[in-house]
């Protein structure tokens, strides 16, 4: 379980393809706090620590989290949102965020506005995702605040810091994200879908 609150950057430093999976090693400021079998978020997606090697970790995509992520596309020296699990009696900044994200975007528009950007993203709703005015979203592992929903886009605004220390200074208009929609927003539309056809 994540919160969706950024704690680091960390750079890609190798990437190594085995059968279906993808070993992916990061350099991070947070490597010496990690253990094996740990869980970390990158993108917004968990994954769980396989090997440590000074300041440089390594976990391990397969296959089905490389089809439903952004995280197959990923290039050597690529910026990656990182948190880690939230601990039981800890602050809960962001919103519940379960690291299994739903569905890609594309990033649309970007737009800087006195200080702040508003960063506009497309998405699939044939997969039943959905987003709500105010409701929280979560880009990359960060937890939003969705404005200007729409049945397959919405819109964020971000703040100097937000830009500053996650990924999102890296986006550009057709930049893939990832995407984790609100988990008790996904439950109100199972229980509306089930009543809708029984």
């Amino acid at each position: 379980m994540f919160t969706g609150i950024i704690e680091d950057i960390g750079i890609v430093s190798n990437l190594k393809e085995e059968n279906s999976n993808l070993h992916i090693t990061i350099k991070s400021n947070i490597t010496s706090e990690l253990k094996i079998d740990q869980s970390v978020a990158h993108n917004g997606v968990c994954l769980t620590v396989v090997d440590i090697d000074k300041d440089e970790y390594t976990v391990t995509a397969i296959k089905e989290t490389l089809d439903k992520s952004n995280l197959g596309t990923l290039k050597l020296k690529d910026k990656v949102n990182l948190e880690r699990a939230m601990k039981l009696g800890d602050r809960l900044d962001g919103h519940i965020v379960q690291g299994h994200v739903d569905q890609t975007g594309v990033c649309t528009n970007i737009k800087e506005e006195n200080g702040s950007w508003f960063f506009t993203f497309n998405y699939d709703s044939a997969l039943n995702n959905l987003t709500i005015e105010k409701g929280s979203i979560t880009v990359n592992g960060t937890s939003l605040t969705v404005v200007n929903s729409k049945k397959d886009s919405f819109s964020v605004a971000i703040i100097p810091y937000t830009y500053e220390h996650t990924n999102f200074n890296t986006f550009k208009e057709g930049s893939i994200v990832n995407l984790e929609f609100d988990v008790l927003g996904k439950y109100v539309t199972k229980l509306v879908s089930m009543n809708t056809n029984n």
